[in-house]
């Protein structure tokens, strides 16, 4: 067992008894949080757009991905965002800057990157390419260990997600 003074997390009362692994982990969530925000926020203001939050970075970017139409359904399912009023908020600031487009089908709203949104995300792919992606290998992991911690952090959210529901009936 490691012992007490040895524990790296942000908050000692969570971190007694059993499970205190768990702890751990969270601080190094909060802290990969905090400083992948800050990375996308830079790299996009790298790339000429300094105004956009965190997720506004994170809804263009999935809007764009594989170049298809997606619905704020779609795009809260797959950011695993539960209100979806804030994803409806960044798509109406994405829009007001001309980054995306949208188009009404009945009910539905679909919506897709502009051309100038998908210029704006070819070149955060460029900043990121020449300021993170050649520092990567330093590190140490490669893509399949990259992959590996990848799988487990998707597994570890699902217990999240079932304990919040749990807490939510409490």
């Amino acid at each position: 067992m490691v012992e007490n003074s040895r524990r790296i997390v942000s908050s000692r009362h969570l971190a007694d008894g059993e499970g205190w692994e768990a702890s751990e982990y969270e601080y190094g969530l909060i802290i990969a949080y905090n400083a992948f925000t800050r990375w996308m926020q830079r790299c996009m203001s790298a790339a000429g757009m300094p105004e956009l939050s965190p997720l506004e970075i994170l809804v263009l970017h999935n809007t764009n991905s594989r170049d298809r139409e997606k619905r704020l359904s779609d795009i809260a399912f797959l950011l695993n965002i539960e209100d979806t009023h804030v994803v409806n908020y960044a798509l109406r600031k994405l829009l007001k800057l001309e980054l995306l487009e949208s188009e009404k089908r009945g009910k539905e709203v679909f919506y897709s990157t502009s051309p100038k949104g998908r210029e704006l995300c070819h070149t955060y792919r460029r900043v990121r390419e020449q300021c993170l992606l050649g520092a990567l290998p330093t590190t140490g992991f490669n893509g399949e260990e990259l992959r590996r911690i990848a799988a487990a952090l998707r597994a570890l959210s699902g217990q999240y997600d079932q304990a919040s529901r749990a807490a939510a009936s409490l």
